[in-house]
């Protein structure tokens, strides 16, 4: 195993990465501080709306102490036309998105299928692997500050409201 905190730990952890995801949809793609893991997510054509769904999963690596954080970019675009002409719309969410998807095709033939978890379960077995531990990216702490503190605010309210009703 390489000493996590050599550079070549760094290229390790997306060598292993680019090894696991050969000959599948994803696609790595490093970065300064990690890698992306790129897929594109597969949309029925049953609909009327063209959507075109790109999920990456976004990996910083902290090689002195072997740990990654991971956030997730799903970008989505929607194409729609219809008697009222022709529209876009795009989104982006960042954070941590759990979510699966099934298409099939017009004839039936061919279906396919995608779990965000499939890539979380693979980065995080090469982590496993080499000895690093995840830890939390900015986005879900701060999603999970402003739920702690909406829940002592609805806590707080409770008690209140228990107070000027009871006495």
């Amino acid at each position: 195993m390489i000493d996590s905190g050599t550079p070549d730990a760094h290229q390790d952890f997306y060598d292993r990465i680019v090894a696991a995801t050969a000959d599948t949809r994803y696609r790595p793609r490093r970065t300064v501080p990690g890698f992306d893991l790129i897929v594109d997510v597969p949309r029925s054509p049953l609909t009327a709306r063209r959507i075109s769904q790109v999920h990456t999963y976004r990996v910083v690596l902290h090689p002195e102490d072997r740990r990654f954080s991971m956030t997730d970019i799903v970008r989505t675009v929607e194409y729609e036309a219809g008697l009222g002409g022709a529209g876009t719309s795009r989104t982006v969410s960042s954070g941590r998105n759990v979510y699966a998807t099934w298409s099939r095709s017009l004839d039936g033939t061919e279906r396919q299928s995608f779990s965000s978890a499939a890539g979380h379960r693979l980065i995080r077995g090469v982590a496993r692997d080499l000895g690093w531990q995840e830890i939390r990216p900015t986005s879900v702490k701060a999603a999970l500050a402003a739920g702690l503190v909406g829940a002592a605010t609805a806590l707080g309210t409770l008690i209140a409201l228990a107070v000027v009703f009871l006495f």
